[in-house]
C-alpha cells in the first residue's frame, strides 16, 4: 500500500508541469494566483518537495481540476462522472475531458443576459471548434463578426484574435473542442454510394 502511495505522489510533480504548460501558465502568474512560491512551485514540479492538501487544493482551483485529477487518485467503483464548471467571466465551461494532454472537450454556457459586453478579443496557441447546441452565439474572429445558429460550426487557429458572446438577449451553449496547435478536429464520412 505505501508503495501505491509513494507512486502517485512521485506522479504528481510531471502532471502539475503538464498542467502549467497545457494553460500556457509561467510559475509567477501561477503563484500570484495560488500564494504559492514560486521555489516551491518548482519544486513540487520537480519532485523535490513532498506535496500536501494545503498545496494541492490551491492549484487545483487555480487550473480548475478536482484533487483526484492531480494526484490520479484510484476509480472508486462509482460509474458516474463528476464533472466540475469552471466560471469565468460570466460564462461557465463544463470540462467533457479529463486529460492532460490531447485535444480537450467543453461544454459553455453564457446565460441571458450576460455576454452582450463589448468584444476584448484575445489570443493564445491553439485550435478551436464550436457548434452551437442553443441560442445565438456572436463570434468576433479577427476582423469577422459572426452569429451561429443552433447546429452550426466554426473552427479556426486561436491565433486569431477571438471573443464569444451572446447575440440577442437570451443565453447560447455550445460545445467547444481545443487542441494544441497543429491539432484539429477531423471529420471523416464514407464516400457516397453509387446508385
Amino acid at each position: 500500500m505505501d508503495e501505491d502511495m509513494d507512486r502517485a505522489l512521485e506522479a504528481v510533480g510531471p502532471r502539475l508541469r503538464a498542467l502549467r504548460r497545457e494553460r500556457e501558465r509561467t510559475l509567477t502568474e501561477l503563484a500570484a494566483e495560488t500564494g504559492i512560491s514560486v521555489s516551491t512551485l518548482s519544486r513540487l514540479e520537480s519532485g523535490a518537495r513532498k506535496p500536501t492538501l494545503e498545496l494541492l487544493f490551491p492549484l487545483a482551483r487555480a487550473y480548475g481540476v478536482t484533487l483526484d485529477e492531480l494526484v490520479d487518485a484510484p476509480p472508486t467503483g462509482d460509474p458516474r462522472i463528476h464533472l466540475r464548471p469552471v466560471v469565468r467571466d460570466g460564462m461557465t465551461m463544463l470540462p467533457l475531458t479529463r486529460r492532460a494532454d490531447g485535444i480537450q472537450a467543453f461544454k459553455l454556457v453564457i446565460p441571458a443576459g450576460a455576454g452582450r459586453d463589448e468584444p476584448d478579443p484575445r489570443t493564445h496557441e491553439g485550435y478551436e471548434w464550436l457548434y452551437v447546441l442553443n441560442g445565438r452565439l456572436r463570434v468576433v474572429l479577427g476582423e469577422h463578426d459572426l452569429v451561429l445558429a443552433p447546429g452550426e460550426a466554426a473552427e479556426f487557429d486561436t491565433r486569431v484574435p477571438h471573443w464569444f458572446g451572446t447575440a440577442d438577449s437570451g443565453g447560447v451553449e455550445f460545445l467547444s473542442l481545443f487542441g494544441r496547435q497543429g491539432e484539429r478536429a477531423h471529420l471523416r464520412a464514407r464516400p457516397k454510394g453509387r446508385a
